[in-house]
């Protein structure tokens, strides 16, 4: 029950005021004008308001009056209001719409559906302070959310609000995300948030081509730095290292990220000397806030490392970085051997190639050899075998049995290692442990280290098994924003909407990523296409999936499943033949197989698939529980049965 729908006609809730800046001005210039942009934001922020739980009093002409029962949701909401307009401004042509918003909590009397008190002027109140664009928050808002959004708030300096007779502190939110139309149009007007920061990839300058490691090394490793500052948005390094060796300016980089600050490099290694130079840009006026060159030995390293963290740090034009401490990144490891090792190692840890996998796991191998209590490189060997167990190149069980090994060390040795919880987290969701375990680790490597956007993807996995479809989103966006190239954190976004119903915006999205990872994208519009019941589509989907990649196990499942829904019982099966094979090892391909039993109508044979997936903790779940696809199995009493046998349950809608 919400709480407007209690008897009582007096209640604590949170107020939201919005407001349109220079309405009144443009419709004296241009009133058909201004009345189409009123009903465009009216379309844009209107279905926000009941999505985040909240009630519109009235509307003002020029803006509404929102009530909800929930501070949290009421600065959710707003937030998500400037993003979509953000994000809708920045399309090219595009007329700016502008608007303000003011939160405040306190009483308030309800009758005969409008709402009074002095709560209720002193949000209208809180408003106008906000800058166009922006949202102002009172104290007792401030008090409940501070701990619970990624976005700055800075305090306003203290003023009289006309009308209120006592003194209410305000603070301005900031907002970190960009908007969703990654990569940016391009459109120098849009603001840059200067606390986004991307650490591009250093240029090798050294004469012997095997020591590029060493530069991808440091990239990496002042990524990790950086990321441990807080109130920094450190872009992941799978999409910075997407512009390595390109000749793209960094401005242009700077807006395809939605970072206001770059950290671009070289690295020269000679025998034992290193030379480092870094400089660090304002990526709106290209002006370098920084430069410097550090020349030393390779004994010397981690004092460089520390060097170049903390000026980069110093660089950042923030006031909330004025007072911050010099980044201090455990080191793990006093052996410059081993770290030599770990750098190896990590060069090649997110390559999708056998080889390289198992280059990288011999390496950390080797990295713990020479110091068993190099924490970091335990963790490095934690995420090498979750890889190896993710791409099927090692059995599941395998991989978790040693991966967390490795890491419950890591985590041993290094309590606030964010890395050693995150992977655990990850291994943890793979032997479907109990969600609690789970989001333990995942809040504890967040705690560490909020920018770590695969412990996002975690949590937000985890709020969906929990029910919450909401989370879902919300930890899938945060995921995007620190890492927009990463071909994972497409799918996981896409799929998020799609699971939600917003079908609209995974459509959008995914044709907005085609470029960056277009196999996988035609496979989820696919998917689309398949739940709208528009065979011809889907079809064209499927043909641009199996032209990509025609031996892949996702092809197989795709053309055996369309085939199933032509009716082409014979093609299905040759497709399920491939799938349920042999030499599919661990049960990779039968998986899928049982999708496509499903698609021909034999239900009996997809639960003994699915069942099979359950005992090698290998069951999509997610999927099984909110992708439209399952819709009419979800009422078979077997899938509640099923999932209960792993601890889950079935959302109640279901």
């Amino acid at each position: 029950m919400r709480f407007w729908d209690v008897a009582s006609t007096r209640r604590l809730a949170a107020i939201m005021f919005t407001d349109t800046v220079g309405s009144t001005a443009a419709a004296q210039v241009d009133e058909a004008n201004a009345l189409r942009l009123r009903d465009e934001q009216e379309a844009i922020v209107r279905p926000l308001f009941s999505s985040h739980q909240g009630r519109e009093i009235k509307s003002t002409g020029d803006g509404f009056l929102v009530v909800f029962d929930s501070a949290l949701r009421a600065v959710e909401c707003a937030i998500e209001v400037q993003e979509r307009l953000l994000a809708r401004n920045s399309q090219p042509e595009s007329e700016p719409i502008r608007i303000r918003i003011g939160v405040h909590l306190g009483d308030i009397e309800e009758r005969a559906g409008d709402v009074f008190g002095d709560s209720v002027n002193v949000a209208s109140r809180i408003e106008p302070l906000a800058d166009p664009g922006g949202i102002c928050i009172s104290e007792p808002v401030f008090g409940l959310v501070r701990n619970k959004i990624r976005n700055r708030l800075e305090k306003l300096e203290p003023r009289a609000l006309k009308g209120v007779l006592f003194p209410v502190d305000v603070y301005r939110l900031l907002l970190t995300r960009t908007p969703r139309e990654l990569p940016s149009t391009g459109r120098a007007s849009i603001p840059l948030d200067r606390n986004r920061v991307a650490v591009l990839p250093f240029v090798s300058m050294s004469p012997d081509p095997n020591d590029e490691y060493f530069s991808d090394g440091l990239t990496e490793e002042l990524i990790g730095s950086l990321s441990l500052v807080k109130g920094l948005q450190v872009i992941a390094r799978t999409s910075v290292m997407a512009y390595k060796g390109g000749k793209k300016h960094v401005s242009e980089i700077g807006r395809e990220l939605g970072v206001g600050t770059a950290v671009e490099g070289s690295v020269r290694k000679v025998g034992n000397r290193i030379r480092v130079t870094v400089q660090v840009i304002d990526v709106a006026s290209e002006a370098h806030l920084s430069a410097s060159t550090y020349d030393d030995t390779l004994d010397d390293i981690f004092a460089v490392q520390s060097a170049i963290a903390a000026k980069v740090t110093e660089s950042l034009p923030s006031e909330l970085l004025a007072a911050a401490a010099p980044v201090a990144r455990p080191r793990g490891t006093e052996d410059t051997e081993a770290y030599l090792y770990f750098l190896q190692g990590s060069a090649l840890l997110w390559r999708r190639e056998e080889q390289a996998l198992r280059q990288s796991l011999r390496l950390f191998e080797h990295a713990v050899a020479k110091d068993p209590s190099f924490s970091r490189a335990l963790a490095g060997l934690a995420i090498c075998y979750r890889n190896l167990g993710f791409r099927g190149l090692i059995p599941w069980p395998e991989a978790i049995e040693h991966g967390r090994a490795a890491a419950e060390r890591a985590r041993t040795l290094a309590p606030d290692l964010a890395e050693a919880h995150a992977v655990l987290a990850e291994l943890s969701a793979m032997a479907d442990d109990p969600l609690e375990m789970q989001e333990k680790e995942a809040r504890e490597a967040l705690e560490l280290n909020p920018n770590l956007a695969d412990v996002h993807i975690v949590l937000g996995s985890i709020e969906s098994l929990k029910g919450n479809l909401g989370e879902l989103v919300r930890q899938s966006e945060m995921a995007y924003q620190l890492d927009p190239l990463s071909p994972r954190t497409i799918r996981i976004l896409g799929a998020a909407y799609f699971y939600a119903g917003r079908d609209a915006e995974a459509l959008e999205h995914w044709k907005r990523t085609l470029h960056l990872d277009p196999s996988n994208t035609y496979r989820r519009m696919a998917d689309y296409y398949f739940a709208k019941g528009d065979l011809q589509k889907a079809g064209e989907m499927v043909s641009e999936v199996e032209r990509l990649s025609p031996t892949d196990l996702d092809t197989y499942l795709y053309l055996g499943y369309l085939a199933a829904l032509k009716g082409d019982r014979s093609a299905a099966m040759r497709m399920i033949a491939k799938l349920d094979s042999p030499q599919q090892s661990g049960g990779v391909g039968a998986t899928r197989a049982g999708f496509v039993y499903l698609a021909l109508g034999e239900a009996d044979r997809f639960f003994e698939h699915m069942s099979a997936a359950a005992k090698d903790h290998r069951l999509p779940a997610p999927q099984l529980m909110y992708s439209p696809l399952f819709a009419e199995v979800r009422k078979d009493p077997r899938l509640r049965s099923l999932l209960e046998s792993v601890g889950l349950a079935l959302p109640r809608s279901s």
